[in-house]
């Protein structure tokens, strides 16, 4: 067999979005035991790339290496032991063995996913980590209930709207913040009942009466450094923050938590056990198949504009659904 080769973004040193190289000779990888080769139509752009590319990051991959970890596409070869996929299935992951930024990638049989024939390769690769980050947050970490108010502090942008999109589909009563009047149509169109803009000095105050002065049982924080010390003035008796998104340290007075016993609790989608991430497949392919799982896709590029992406999805004044790079 000739050895094929194919176009991928690699990083060699920690650094700026400059270093993401655009390399057009990387060899196409083999899938091993239990894993699988998926030909990459759509891979998504996550805030934590770039913070791991910048070194700041608490695991470091080795160098060099390809970033991302959300692809959609198509299984273009299993290796030995693999039980549930065969070449030709459509699917996505939420993690990657090889990366993402690239045309071809190597992925373990468990963090590969079904995609349903209704969501496009785009779709697709907006689901990985910002639906089983929302999904996780809800419901390992906050145990949420239908009947509860939630508040997702950040909503319009990918794990906003998923949690937007999945509170509302169990029953909870959805609040959500944007920066822009857009931001704001996107999470309202998007399952929330109520949409606020989190540039309003007095934005705080229309949240706490939209709760009748109860405040909420749950607050999705997608900054806490910015807000957490107001998410806890904004709880209910027994409410949780969970920490989805941190950008630096806060100062916050712990009697807060003790007035209302609640609580700050931090979700990482790195600890999730095998069964927990066989649960979130299985509600998420039900949203799929029900049809409230639309992921809304945001600014699109094409590979080598890799580095691009990395400077908009920091710099931009207001989210607006999913970031993707189209191979």
């Amino acid at each position: 067999a000739t050895l094929k080769l194919m176009r991928a973004i690699r990083v060699s040193e920690f650094g700026a979005p400059s270093v993401l190289k655009l390399c057009t000779d990387l060899p196409v990888p083999s899938p091993g035991q239990k894993q699988v080769l998926i030909r990459v139509h759509a891979c998504g752009v996550n805030p934590v790339e770039t913070y791991i590319r910048s070194g700041s990051y608490a695991r470091k991959p080795k160098l060099p290496y390809t970033p991302g970890s959300d692809v959609s596409g198509v299984i273009e070869a299993v290796g030995e032991g693999v039980r549930l996929l065969r070449a030709g299935d459509r699917v996505f992951t939420t993690g990657t063995v090889t990366g993402g930024y690239l045309e071809y990638t190597v992925a373990s049989e468990d963090a590969v996913h079904k995609l349903s024939d209704s969501l496009d390769f785009k779709q697709g690769a907006a689901i990985g980590i910002p639906y089983f980050t929302a999904y996780r947050a809800l419901f390992h970490k906050a145990h949420a209930k239908a009947g509860e108010t939630v508040f997702i502090h950040g909503a319009s942008g990918g794990v906003g709207i998923a949690a937007c999109q999945i509170a509302r589909a169990f029953g909870l009563k959805v609040l959500g913040t944007a920066g822009t009047p857009e931001g704001m149509q996107l999470v309202l169109s998007n399952g929330a009942h109520l949409a606020f803009n989190h540039r309003d000095k007095d934005y705080l105050e229309k949240i706490k009466a939209a709760t009748d002065h109860q405040g909420a049982n749950i607050i999705i924080e997608m900054l806490s450094n910015v807000n957490l010390s107001n998410d806890l003035q904004l709880l209910d008796f027994g409410g949780r923050v969970i920490i989805v998104g941190c950008r630096g340290p806060v100062e916050i007075n712990p009697r807060d938590t003790m007035i209302k016993e609640s609580s700050i609790i931090g979700v990482a989608l790195f600890y999730a056990t095998k069964e927990e991430t066989s649960e979130c497949a299985a509600a998420l392919f039900a949203g799929m198949e029900a049809g409230w799982l639309k992921p809304v896709i945001g600014p699109v590029y094409t590979l080598d504009k890799a580095a691009q992406a990395h400077e908009d999805i920091i710099n931009s004044p207001g989210a607006s659904g999913k970031m993707i790079l189209m191979m």
